[in-house]
């Protein structure tokens, strides 16, 4: 029996940076998606294969080995998410570096770590053939590490003895709320490991989809009840995101009551984000209305953000491009580069959409559509291989 389970990536809608000085933000999944698939091998078989299939990176090592370098960590725990002890990471480097990792992917070596973590911990030393495979682009602030962590942390524990399914189930299902919990705290360690100190939010909003406002450390979530699409244009401009969040701080000591104002003008944005797209919309007009409304706090959020000195040459191109098209756009997560979020309201032709995302590949940038605020993380069986 092979698992596959998969997890959507995550925007920021409204609300970033001033999330960092204790306001709120708003978060949504979006309909692009990393998937996991897994089939345990027989005992004989003795070998624990991954295979990145987007960026071609196999890896393989023998259970034997695997047991060798974590005999320590005992018998699975997949019911008690733990986190990964210093000692345990450099394990794992030691797995990890006796692989032919090639130098210019080495940055993705701590996700081979949570991958290695999470699969021993909750399998535990079990042959099997891994794949992943991604619709979401890496280090663009989609959530593409949240993504990856759900989606493996879904589909090991969909082979554990921790969550009760019906494999007899055809097509996509999702986990009950205490096993999605689950799936979450699991997907959270893993996070750790590859970024250190996160927040929690993007492996939240992968596992439960839809839309989470978060203030000082606490979610809420929320159901959307209009249906969204965005233009999503990855200006592939690397940013530095630790230095965009200082330098916003800085700018906050040397005007302590300019920023202040700045802050709670997006946390306005944020509260009324939440507050349109949970109305129900009576008629076609009622919708268009809100859509208004919601370029309208885009637009005004982008120019808090540029306030704030986290835009960049990239994100104004997307900006002025847009505009041609009567179309409100802001930057999503920590600027500097990165995304850039276009509304696309109902009425929009394809073909405008089409011309858009031509003018913008002029630039270099590459754009796709997505949906906004769908389900988390879903899981499905096939019994044919």
């Amino acid at each position: 029996m092979e698992v596959t389970a998969r997890a959507p990536g995550k925007i920021i809608l409204a609300g970033e940076h001033a999330v960092v000085h204790g306001y709120t933000a708003v978060a949504s999944s979006i309909d692009l998606y990393t998937v996991f698939s897994i089939r345990l091998r027989s005992e004989d078989d003795d070998t624990v294969k991954l295979m990145l299939n987007d960026i071609g990176l196999d890896f393989s090592w023998s259970v034997r080995r695997i047991k060798e370098v974590l005999s320590h960590l005992g018998s699975p725990f997949s019911s008690t998410p733990t986190s990964c002890s210093l000692e345990t990471i450099k394990s794992l480097a030691t797995l990890v570096d006796e692989q032919s990792f090639p130098e210019t992917k080495i940055g993705l070596a701590s996700g081979v770590y949570a991958f290695l973590w999470l699969y021993t911990s909750i399998l535990g030393f079990k042959p099997a053939t891994v794949t992943v495979s991604s619709e979401l682009p890496v280090g663009a602030g989609l959530g593409s590490s949240a993504a990856y962590c759900v989606s493996l942390s879904a589909a090991l524990l969909a082979l554990s003895d921790s969550v009760k399914l019906d494999v007899s189930q055809k097509g996509w299902s999702t986990f009950n709320e205490t096993e999605a919990e689950l799936v979450n705290k699991w997907a959270f360690e893993g996070e750790k490991i590859i970024h250190g100190r996160p927040s929690g939010v993007d492996n939240s909003v992968s596992t439960f989809g839809n839309v989470i406002k978060f203030k000082s450390g606490v979610m809420t979530r929320v159901n959307s009840n209009m249906p969204l699409r965005m233009l999503i244009t990855n200006t592939k401009v690397g940013r530095d995101t630790k230095a965009l969040v200082a330098n916003v701080s800085a700018r906050k000591s040397r005007h302590p009551d300019a920023m202040c104002s700045v802050l709670n003008a997006i946390e306005a944005i944020s509260d009324e984000w939440s507050t349109i797209i949970q109305s129900h919309a009576v008629d076609d007009l009622y919708l268009s209305a809100n859509e208004e409304k919601l370029g309208e706090l885009m637009e005004m959020n982008q120019g808090l953000l540029l306030s704030m000195g986290v835009s960049h040459a990239s994100i104004e191109n997307v900006l002025q491009t847009s505009m041609k098209y009567k179309l409100a756009s802001k930057l999503t997560g920590a600027g500097g580069g990165g995304c850039v979020l276009t509304l696309l309201p109902t009425h929009i032709s394809g073909e405008v959409i089409d011309k858009l995302v031509e003018e913008l590949g002029s630039f270099g940038f590459q754009s796709f559509t997505a949906g906004i605020g769908g389900k988390g993380v879903q899981i499905s069986f096939d019994h044919s291989s």
